[in-house]
């Protein structure tokens, strides 16, 4: 056994036993919600938030699992919220819905804000799913039924925000059946000290809580890697 090998080894933590069986690759999925240029990246229309994602290094671990969600077979969806140009189909009947309509960058449907932002990586076989409506990338989106599709019982939920949409994200999925693990470092909120309050109080009633390294390492002992070209054609 190398050096390397017994420094990765020391290095990288063993996933919990109970996250395993729900980290199987055949089973489970990799949803990042709104990880797009508009809301995370550098022109930003909530750059407090922005700053929130790359600072905790959030944004980081979400590339980082969805790199690993493409080695080892794991699907990926990337949940986008945009807006039509005329506004048709948005809500405004909350606050929040009102002040996006004020700010300086929209996420116009079709426009760089929309999308994915570095360092994320996409591929062809992510599936990139768009609303125009609500708080939540489940409720009124594609994601339920291309799930069931896709035989998947366990959804790791990453992205942002820990305000709004990632705990709807959660409660919708658990609502729906699946199984919910959030990788604590992997979402971000503002201000920075709320996340982990959220992920205390609330999450961990009813997701499986964990980091991003132990959701790699589950992927990893779990994984029969396909290759590329095992993927079904369009």
């Amino acid at each position: 056994m190398t050096q390397g090998t017994l420094l990765s080894r020391a290095v990288t933590p063993s996933p919990r036993e109970d996250l395993v069986e729900l980290l199987r690759p055949e089973g489970c999925a990799l949803l990042t919600v709104e990880c797009q240029r508009g809301v995370v990246g550098p022109d930003s229309a909530l750059p407090e938030l922005a700053a929130a994602a790359q600072e905790s290094g959030a944004l980081g671990r979400v590339a980082q699992l969805v790199a690993a969600a493409h080695d080892t077979g794991v699907q990926v969806l990337h949940a986008v919220a945009e807006r039509r140009a005329d506004g048709r189909g948005a809500n405004r009947n909350a606050p929040l819905f009102r002040a996006v309509e004020r700010l300086p960058v929209r996420q116009l449907t079709g426009s760089a804000a929309v999308e994915i932002a570095e360092p994320v990586p996409v591929v062809a076989e992510d599936l990139i799913v768009r609303r125009l409506h609500g708080l939540s990338p489940i409720a009124g989106t594609e994601v339920d039924a291309l799930l069931r599709n896709l035989g998947c019982r366990t959804l790791v939920i990453t992205g942002v925000s820990a305000n709004v949409a990632i705990p709807a994200a959660v409660f919708d999925a658990v609502n729906l059946g699946y199984t919910a693990v959030v990788p604590e470092d992997a979402i971000a909120g503002v201000p920075a000290s709320y996340t982990p309050a959220m992920v205390r109080h609330t999450l961990a009633l009813v997701a499986a809580v964990t980091t991003a390294d132990e959701v790699v390492a589950g992927w990893r002992r779990t994984a029969v890697t396909p290759s590329r070209s095992s993927f079904p054609a369009p």
